[in-house]
């Protein structure tokens, strides 16, 4: 397998409905533990049983896809698949492109090539990989993609709004402002229910 596998680009259009379902949706699967049993080892480096992560873009992602649009072989030493994920994502088809090469095994005594079609196989298959953790960020923790997200998500936002209850109108407002507007993240809530207590104390 040629590691040096490629990203081509993602096509897609995004609209204000349903970012905030996207971006949570792709926080949760990042943050879901590969099992064990599906995480092998070649050559040292880590990676991801395809059905594992076929079983999660199911379950997440249904109705996703996968179209190879390109096939070929790079001389005599590896073939090379460039292929296209679309999937269904927060109300919107969105789609991203992914190539990998793997190498063609030769017979030992160089007359001929073994099996070129598990090559062909395999190059695929890295493609789909590939394409399944960079853009549905499946097994995220195997191949060191996993970032906190620092976005509110929607208990977040119930907690919060259970906690303006009983504001009058312009603080109601102005804290709901600053939250539409991505100004409070994670790590200020703790900081925000403190100030809505203090600001409902303070207006009795």
């Amino acid at each position: 397998m040629n590691e040096d596998t490629m990203i081509t680009g993602n096509n897609y259009s995004l609209s204000e409905v349903g970012i905030g379902d996207i971006k949570e949706t792709h926080n949760k699967v990042s943050f879901l533990n590969t099992p064990k049993s599906f995480v092998k080892d070649r050559n040292g480096v880590d990676y991801v049983e395809y059905s594992y992560m076929r079983e999660i873009a199911d379950r997440h992602f249904p109705g996703w896809s996968w179209v190879i649009l390109k096939a070929e072989a790079l001389g005599s030493e590896a073939f090379m698949v460039h292929g296209r994920l679309t999937w269904y994502d927060g109300g919107i088809w969105r789609n991203g492109d992914a190539t990998a090469a793997h190498d063609i095994a030769q017979k030992k005594d160089g007359s001929g090539f073994v099996n070129v079609g598990n090559s062909v196989k395999a190059a695929n298959t890295d493609a789909i990989k590939k394409a399944f953790n960079m853009y549905l960020n499946i097994a995220d923790d195997v191949y060191r993609n996993r970032v906190e997200s620092t976005m509110l998500t929607s208990d977040d936002l119930r907690v919060i709004n259970k906690a303006m209850e009983g504001l009058n109108e312009e603080w109601s407002a102005k804290i709901s402002a600053i939250v539409d507007n991505g100004e409070v993240e994670r790590s200020d809530i703790k900081k925000i229910l403190n100030r809505i207590e203090i600001i409902k104390k303070e207006n009795t």
